[in-house]
């Protein structure tokens, strides 16, 4: 990309590839530079386009040169999780093997990216069937967090691991991923990037391989809330308009006070806490709320939730083969769910359909909740080796998030600082369900008076193009 691509907004980038001062072979130029010298070391692709993404790219000069404008995304490089099917790559789902040819076919979500002749950059890692919240996966390798230390790889987050990576390298300028607990936040907030959790059945969910068709949700991932809120518009079938130059004042922002911050890592906490000073003082109006059925449903969670006989059947049904030869992380949970009965299966949902209701009240007092979106640091891979270690750090990634998800909400979550681990952290925002547009404006507000990634963060360490550490965890991708 040109000096300038990694901190241009994806509409100003938009601007200058129609006036003419920025090509897209350019930006896939320079994308492709970052992935060839990062990625040995950072892995975030199961698969990589680049010539063939390059090919497209040179098509897409070519039509703008003619006054041929397909939409928003034209040119824009994005890279997609390995759950989504696109037409003529692979799709593995974070699995041992590739997927038969009809999980290639695409989706309304990808559908809509091609059909605006946005660039697939590749298709990005994924825990197996995006059942695990630190994006560790033993048969292609995890990707590692750009912010680790060189010689202590730390954990990406999950489900989507490699889309936060693929960002923060500058292989891509957004990215593709899903949702069932909090595999776009989580991401995000380790790798100091946004993402937005949409509301379950506002997008379509065909062409994607399921976790659990209750909860599962896609997502998207950027480099700011501005962004996301420019993708977002592009892609829903609604085409919302997001302002732009909304303020927080009078913005009525509910602080999440239990559970959210049980055990939080304190300088999370202290980073959570300064970015709502920010926005006090910023005329925002805070309010302490506690809300309801959180312990109810953490529990539904704990327990398997519905993800794991949602995802048992699905395997049954489709894939039995493949259990003996899932990830043992994976394994644990799909078996579990042989002792959920039917009844206690319809019980979850119908006490989770309850919860939502419920615990929706607190929108009548407030606009917005807030809490910290990942309350631990990203873990050292090398830790989550063991088991135990592995499923708390796990369970504690996954809380705050997982509670937007079974509450039925909308959330995003953006950059707050580095912890005292040099990791970022993350503010997650919430609003009611299909509210994407108000919450959108919300954090673009929020985003306005605390900053950006970006401009808060720079470039994590190991996505410096001159810093190689040594191969730790990289199984070779496949190139097209």
């Amino acid at each position: 990309m040109s000096a300038n691509s990694q901190t241009r907004s994806l509409a100003e980038i938009a601007a200058k590839l129609r006036d003419g001062t920025l090509r897209s072979s350019d930006l896939l130029l320079q994308a492709t530079a970052r992935h060839d010298a990062t990625e040995p070391h950072l892995n975030a692709y199961r698969t990589w386009c680049g010539d063939r993404a390059r090919k497209q790219a040179g098509a897409v000069d070519t039509l703008l040169a003619t006054g041929i404008d397909l939409g928003p995304l034209m040119g824009v490089p994005v890279s997609v999780k390995d759950l989504f099917g696109v037409p003529g790559l692979p799709t593995y789902a974070g699995t041992d093997a590739a997927f038969p040819a009809d999980r290639e076919v695409s989706g309304p979500v990808v559908g809509a990216v091609l059909a605006q002749s946005g660039i697939v950059t590749g298709k990005t890692h994924t825990v197996e069937f995006a059942f695990g919240g630190l994006g560790t996966n033993p048969h292609a390798g995890t990707p590692v967090n750009p912010w680790s230390a060189p010689d202590a790889p730390r954990a990406p987050g999950g489900s989507s691991a490699g889309a936060g990576v693929s960002l923060a390298q500058g292989s891509a300028l957004l990215a593709l991923g899903t949702d069932t607990a909090g595999s776009v936040r989580i991401p995000a907030a380790l790798t100091g990037q946004t993402a937005l959790k949409i509301t379950h059945g506002r997008w379509s969910l065909d062409g994607i391989v399921p976790l659990s068709p209750s909860l599962d949700t896609p997502g998207l991932l950027a480099r700011s809330i501005a962004d996301l809120a420019f993708a977002f518009a592009a892609i829903d079938p609604q085409r919302p308009e997001v302002p732009a130059n909304g303020a927080v004042t009078g913005l009525r922002i509910g602080v999440i006070q239990n559970t959210v911050w049980d055990d939080i890592d304190p300088s999370i906490a202290e980073n959570t806490r300064a970015a709502l000073q920010m926005l006090e003082k910023s005329g925002a109006s805070l309010t302490q709320v506690t809300l309801a059925c959180v312990d109810e449903v953490l529990a539904i969670f704990r327990a398997g939730g519905l993800a794991a006989p949602e995802l048992r059947a699905f395997l049954d049904r489709n894939f039995p083969e493949r259990i003996a030869r899932l990830d043992p992380t994976v394994m644990a949970r799909v078996q579990a769910a042989d002792d959920v009965s039917a009844a206690e299966y319809l019980q979850r949902a119908a006490s989770l359909a309850h919860c939502g209701r419920k615990a929706a009240e607190v929108f009548d007092i407030v606009d917005v909740l807030v809490s910290p979106t990942v309350p631990i640091t990203a873990p050292r891979l090398a830790d989550l080796a063991d088991g135990e270690t592995y499923r708390r750090a796990n369970m504690m990634a996954l809380r705050n998030t997982a509670l937007v998800n079974l509450f039925g909400w909308c959330a995003v979550t953006l950059p707050t600082g580095l912890d005292a681990h040099g990791i970022p952290s993350g503010l997650q925002i919430i609003a009611p369900p299909m509210q994407e547009a108000r919450l959108l404006a919300a954090a673009v507000a929020v985003e306005r008076v605390i900053g950006s990634g970006p401009e808060m963060l720079g470039a994590a360490p190991l996505s410096n193009t001159t810093n190689n550490p040594p191969l730790t965890n990289r199984r070779p991708h496949e190139t097209v």
